[in-house]
């Protein structure tokens, strides 16, 4: 069953910009175990807090990912740069929502990849240039 992994770092004294700089490619990293998308939240009231999330469809890719190589080599690597200990929690999504502005639609020609524009048109006319 799908889930989001939710990782709370806390960055030690005068480490946080260097630690969200070491942070984003590790945690882009889960992509390749499996991950369906990973994001990375900073706290605008404790600069030191970070919030690293993971969305995984099996609990496996997630243990694989946090076991991973290159997982263990940052906590390893950075381990004086965090406070520990780390403790994850995978969580269910029990709702949401979003509005799509102009701003945050995704990059593309509005197209589904099959040539057809969104609303099931064909035709030229309904063909959204981007």
């Amino acid at each position: 069953m799908a889930g989001t992994v939710i990782i709370p770092w806390y960055a030690t004294g005068l480490r946080a910009d260097a630690f969200e700089r070491e942070l984003e490619p590790i945690a882009a990293a889960a992509l390749r175990y499996g991950a369906t998308s990973y994001a990375i939240y900073r706290s605008r009231d404790d600069r030191y807090k970070f919030q690293q999330l993971a969305r995984f469809e099996h609990h496996l890719q997630w243990d694989r990912y946090w076991a991973g190589p290159e997982m263990t080599r940052f906590r390893i690597e950075h381990s004086s740069w965090y406070q520990v200990p780390v403790v994850y929690g995978w969580w269910d999504r029990t709702a949401g929502g979003e509005i799509l502005t102009e701003t945050t639609r995704p990059a593309g020609n509005g197209l589904h990849g099959n040539g057809h524009a969104p609303n099931g048109g064909g035709g030229a006319r309904d063909i959204v240039e981007g």
